[in-house]
């Protein structure tokens, strides 16, 4: 079967969420025994959003590759289960990048270069590349953005182009759009959602499939209406209402029958209906959880939830996995002092210190871990988390005064975080950094190995800075650990500490490979200790 190819375009306002569309329909094609992929095109001039401050544009997720990716490819892993690559995330940066390298290169032939066909003709490249190696029977691509916007019309006439170049059946436009409700009127509009798929029309694309985000459910007239007025079939309106939970949209988009839609377009053979029981037995787990705790989450970024979604959304795998309801209480590290810190943190059951880049915050992680070290509150620390426990430690329990990473303190007498040697001769700042997949070897009878289960593994990496081997000894002779190694660099991945019920710090990401069907390991142990922590109390 040849590859079928869906595009996901959206209106009237950003944010609705398409990624989560994306992902739940190709779950349920997934779970019809299609082998699906999703990948996003990003219309910034950025090359990637690895530069990008969280608060611009969320959590930066890191591939098994080493991309920095858009966040939305993390909902794609968590639905699907699968991993991305960096072919699953474009942006306009790097296709114009290519294609600006391409000219220096004489490949033009001495042609003018220009938006078409140059630029289209690389956006529709890529937007065929997943789709050629044979691995795939359907390549979703997700458009950023909002029609109309200036960024997204090159996208849009490179799914113009597409489509019929591709033949009719081969591929399918789905358009996102808002019906608001007008309170002083008391009805719902769809007056933006005309304007919208006129934008769209006017490009060239006319969609096969509307899906509308509403607050309220859509009556029988207003599918009507919106199906007359927008050129497509009464059924293929599909009604998106607000979900208790982002988990439940695959559900919701199947009672809608928004996977049918799109297998009549597309004519794919009826292969099964989808079975969805492992995802419904995650869902009751999470719904009826016989458990309660509250975690803390110290970050610099947590004015905006989606800088952590990562770390938010391994939370909620871990609750389903314990049956247990997780709470996020988040903490701005800099507002955390020793005079307050017993008072923010004695309630909590468990303390996350979040990864981040930079000086803001780092004092009040050091606080929030001394607090959780001394009192034995379950901690696990993430990255820059992870630096912060051995900076506290070397400062608390060695006595090296003035101990620091020199990210934060160039001229610190122990740098006990220092940078590598190879990223001291770093100039560029994207996508420079130590990135993607690396192995580590857990030390047998440590915490870290109990909660694997094995002794070789494999993590993800976003830093620059690791700990300096030459404290090692110091810190195994007063209790703290180094119970993650990476074998080709001798370099500290995981510490632990002794004398405590569940202290572990990793260096590494593991957020980043939690999915809503396999959970990650030290999530689900972290939740567990916290647990029997609250029953302690």
């Amino acid at each position: 079967m040849a590859t079928k190819y869906i595009f996901v375009t959206g209106g009237v306002t950003s944010s609705l969420g398409k990624g989560i569309i994306s992902a739940s329909l190709a779950k349920l094609l997934q779970a019809r025994g299609f082998s699906v992929t999703i990948q996003k095109f990003d219309p910034y001039i950025n090359i990637d959003p690895g530069t990008l401050n969280p608060y611009e544009h969320g959590e930066c997720f890191v591939t098994e590759d080493g991309a920095e990716t858009d966040l939305d490819l993390g909902h794609y892993e968590r639905f699907l289960n699968t991993p991305t690559s960096q072919a699953n995330n474009v942006t306009t940066g790097r296709i114009y990048n290519h294609v600006i390298t391409q000219e220096r290169e004489g490949a033009y032939l001495g042609k003018t270069v220009q938006v078409i066909p140059h630029i289209t003709d690389e956006i529709k490249r890529r937007m065929l590349l997943l789709g050629q190696n044979g691995e795939f029977d359907i390549v979703i691509t997700e458009i950023g953005g909002c029609v109309g916007d200036i960024e997204s019309l090159p996208f849009i006439e490179a799914v113009r182009q597409l489509r019929w170049e591709l033949g009719v059946h081969e591929s399918c436009v789905i358009h996102l759009t808002l019906v608001p409700y007008l309170k002083a009127a008391g009805e719902l509009k769809t007056k933006p959602t005309q304007h919208s798929v006129r934008a769209l029309s006017e490009a060239g694309v006319q969609p096969d499939i509307l899906v509308c985000r509403s607050e309220y459910p859509l009556p029988a007239e207003m599918r009507k209406k919106i199906a007359l007025f927008c050129n497509v079939k009464t059924n293929s309106v599909i009604e998106s209402l607000d979900a208790e939970t982002i988990y439940d949209v695959p559900l919701l988009m199947r009672k809608e029958k928004l996977d049918e839609r799109v297998i009549s377009k597309l004519k794919l053979p009826h292969r099964m209906d989808p079975n969805l029981d492992s995802w419904k037995e995650f869902l009751g787990r999470l719904k009826n959880p016989t458990a309660e705790v509250t975690i803390a989450l110290v970050g610099k970024y947590v004015e905006l939830p989606d800088a952590y979604k990562s770390i938010i959304e391994s939370f909620v795998h871990a609750g389903s996995a314990n049956e247990c309801k997780v709470h996020i209480k988040s903490f701005q590290s800099e507002n955390i002092t020793d005079e307050n810190v017993e008072s923010l943190l004695r309630q909590m059951d468990g303390v996350l210190v979040a990864p981040g880049f930079g000086e803001r915050g780092f004092r009040g992680k050091l606080e929030a871990i001394r607090f959780v070290r001394e009192n034995n509150i379950p901690f696990l620390g993430i990255c820059l988390g992870m630096q912060c426990a051995a900076v506290e430690f070397a400062r608390n329990v060695l006595g090296l005064v003035g101990a620091a990473s020199t990210e934060m303190d160039a001229n610190t007498p122990y740098p006990i975080i220092d940078m590598m040697e190879d990223q001291k001769q770093v100039k560029q700042m994207g996508g420079t950094m130590r990135l993607g997949s690396y192995t580590c070897e857990l030390k047998r009878g440590s915490k870290a190995y109990s909660v694997y289960g094995k002794a070789k593994i494999s993590e993800r990496h976003r830093h620059r800075y690791e700990f300096n081997n030459k404290y090692l000894a110091d810190f195994e002779a007063a209790g703290m650990m180094a119970s993650g190694i990476n074998p080709d660099t001798g370099l500290v991945e995981v510490i632990e500490l002794h004398n405590h019920p569940w202290f572990i710090a990793a260096q590494y990401h593991p957020e980043l490979k939690s999915t809503a069907l396999t959970p990650h390991p030290l999530f689900v142990k972290f939740v567990k200790a916290a647990i029997n922590y609250a029953k302690s109390k």
